[in-house]
């Protein structure tokens, strides 16, 4: 499912040759047809165009703000894990400061500061998701410090920043992989969500849920739009979903058939 997806959003051309922003104000709100086989919206443009261009920008955002979120939370995480004491307890106090404000409504606040766009977005989804990675990797790291080879290196003259990156942060990177695979079905979610508020991407963009939130204006007449905009976001979520739990499965003992 991924992996059509993603062909889509890096060669578009290999599943639609029509301009995704070409108006045909004849041929709004069609249904499927050979000509558009996912109908046209309000604007007569090509819904499957829209779908396939609006591909690259979810995967973008979504990986965009996964990464900054990853970057922040694993720094900060193993920070907190390793030096203990007060450097722990402020820096869950600020996680749980974050955490004490629903995720889409502390994006929003953060969009509207920054402004509408995809970089606001990105940057907004940074950070409001970087918390859950902190946790986990100051989780990890907590465990692994006191660990018998963390000793070995530490009595053998080994630096702070080299047990960090050389020695605990390696362990710390299988959870941290199988919650980004998941964050990226929840940060495809979140950009959608803000630009079905028009908060998110703006139009003519082919944002899928610019899409989404044109169609529902449209349900009785052209209910084609919503439909195909929501099972687009939907298989993207549940690629990322399954492909989390497999990831999961390959990475951690306790999951593998015996």
């Amino acid at each position: 499912m991924l992996a059509v997806i993603c062909l889509a959003a890096m060669v578009p051309v290999l599943f639609t040759r029509v301009n995704p922003e070409t108006v045909d104000m004849i041929a709004r709100l069609d249904p499927p047809s050979a000509g558009h086989p996912l109908g046209t919206d309000h604007l007569g443009r090509d819904l499957l165009s829209r779908l396939v261009f609006g591909a690259r920008i979810s995967l973008l955002v979504a990986i965009a703000s996964v990464g900054g979120a990853v970057a922040i939370g694993v720094v900060i995480g193993l920070l907190a894990g390793y030096y203990g004491r007060w450097v722990d307890g402020a820096t869950m106090r600020v996680v749980d400061t974050f955490l004490a404000f629903p995720a889409i409504l502390l994006a929003l606040a953060l969009v509207a500061v920054l402004g509408a766009g995809a970089t606001s977005v990105i940057v907004a989804l940074a950070l409001v998701f970087w918390t859950q990675y902190a946790r986990v990797v100051r989780a990890v790291t907590l465990a692994e410090k006191e660990k018998a080879y963390v000793e070995a290196a530490r009595a053998i003259g080994a630096g702070d920043l080299r047990i960090l990156l050389r020695h605990i942060l390696p362990n710390v990177l299988s959870p941290v992989i199988i919650l980004a695979t998941l964050g990226m079905g929840t940060a495809v979610v979140a950009e959608s969500t803000l630009s079905f508020l028009g908060m998110g991407v703006q139009p003519p963009a082919p944002s899928w849920g610019w899409t989404l939130a044109f169609g529902t204006r449209y349900l009785r007449d052209a209910p084609h739009i919503a439909t195909f905009s929501g099972l687009a976001i939907m298989a993207t979520v549940l690629g990322f979903n399954l492909l989390g739990d497999g990831i999961r499965d390959l990475l951690d003992p306790k999951f593998r058939p015996q």
